[in-house]
């Protein structure tokens, strides 16, 4: 499934760079991570040169691509993401750092999730300050109804993660696409690439809408419930992952001034 969207004529020059000892689904994964790992940056999401985003490899359940330990997001390409096995270590022979505490959370996620393939963590201020209310995500939004009655909260234990606090992390995950972590950051999965951004993007504005409500006045409006259940079923994608016609565009406009992601 690392698969995001058919290569039509005026994507091909975006995949167009594969070495010739990497297979093109190989690189068609690595291209996909580097162009998200860039628009993250745009967006401001990246936290130095901290928090992951995360890719299986096609047909690899064991084996993963992840940003190089020391690299900010906007230096992210195809070419420098990291190998990883699911301990975190560096699994391509190159001898670069990886962060294994770092990909613990997501290292988790994928081997409970088989169709978590693409796993994304930050630490933005939006969603920090939104899971640190008492009220988590309120569906003040079309945004945020996609998470309505859908996404998980975990509750913050301090920086170390041993195994029971991993299962804690993933029992409140559950089956949902998104979880909060409490005091911390968001967290989206995925089973592409696209999917995974998209909803994290849906969420990260999410939380900014409702911290701008929040800060405009304490009188909310709230939908009716039987509103919220039908607009999230509404916008649930169904059997397609979500971001299929997002994101051609957003590799478009990303290649127009930051061509040497793809490469």
């Amino acid at each position: 499934m690392s698969q995001s969207c058919p290569i039509t004529p005026d994507l091909a020059p975006i995949y167009a760079h594969r070495p010739a000892d990497i297979d093109p689904e190989h690189w068609r994964a690595r291209v996909n991570l580097a162009a998200a790992y860039r628009l993250a940056a745009r967006q401001g999401w990246d936290d130095l040169i901290y928090t992951h985003l995360s890719l299986r490899l096609p047909g690899q359940d064991g084996l993963f691509l992840i940003n190089p330990f020391g690299l900010r997001f906007a230096e992210i390409c195809a070419s420098n993401l990291l190998l990883i096995d699911t301990q975190g270590q560096v699994a391509d022979g190159t001898g670069r750092r990886a962060n294994p505490s770092g990909f613990a959370i997501h290292g988790a996620v994928h081997r409970a999730r088989a169709d978590a393939h693409c796993v994304i963590h930050l630490h933005t201020d939006a969603s920090i300050a939104v899971s640190a209310l008492p009220c988590g995500l309120l569906p003040l939004s079309q945004h945020a109804m996609r998470f309505w009655q859908d996404i998980g909260y975990h509750d913050y234990a301090g920086l170390a993660f041993p195994p029971q606090e991993q299962e804690a992390l993933l029992q409140q995950l559950g089956a949902h696409p998104a979880l909060l972590l409490r005091n911390h950051g968001a967290l989206t999965c995925g089973r592409t690439v696209t999917e995974a951004y998209v909803l994290m993007d849906a969420l990260e504005r999410a939380c900014r809408i409702q911290l701008s409500a929040m800060a405009a006045s304490p009188q909310l409006h709230l939908p009716p419930k039987d509103v919220l259940d039908l607009t999230h079923r509404q916008l649930l994608p169904g059997n397609e992952p979500e971001g299929l016609l997002e994101w051609p565009a957003l590799l478009r406009k990303l290649y127009q001034s930051e061509p040497d992601f793809c490469r």
